[in-house]
């Protein structure tokens, strides 16, 4: 998890925790909560709680689905799909838009998190 977090944007405080906003689109957000250590992810009308190797799984399941080749696929199936992580509680089942909105909120957050242990890393690291 990452410890520094000057980056991110703002903190929501309810019932006694905080949660650290990481990224935050027009879609949804994803926010940090460092005492339970574990994220909250806003999106599709729900609020869900991961832990962080559910977040890598869920960014992994969003990461697979081929958006193009469902653009590209001329059969009458549906344009949704279940996004089903194993050992998590949650699922979606989401349009293409959706998932591309969710992909992009989950680069962001992810890029968020490299920039702050790139920076923490030049703040404290020690010289050699």
């Amino acid at each position: 998890m990452c410890k520094f977090a000057p980056l991110m944007k703002q903190s929501i405080t309810s019932d006694k925790l905080t949660m650290t906003e990481v990224f935050k689109t027009n879609a949804g957000a994803i926010y940090q909560c460092d005492a339970e250590r574990c994220w909250y992810v806003d999106f599709a009308g729900k609020l869900a709680k991961f832990d962080y190797r559910c977040l890598l799984k869920l960014r992994k399941a969003v990461y697979h689905v081929d958006i193009e080749q469902t653009l590209l696929d001329t059969t009458n199936a549906p344009d949704v799909e279940i996004i089903f992580i194993c050992a998590c509680d949650h699922f979606y089942v989401l349009t293409l838009l959706q998932i591309i909105a969710l992909k992009e909120i989950l680069q962001g957050t992810f890029v968020m998190l490299e920039l702050n242990n790139i920076i923490h890393d030049r703040l404290f690291r020690i010289p050699a």
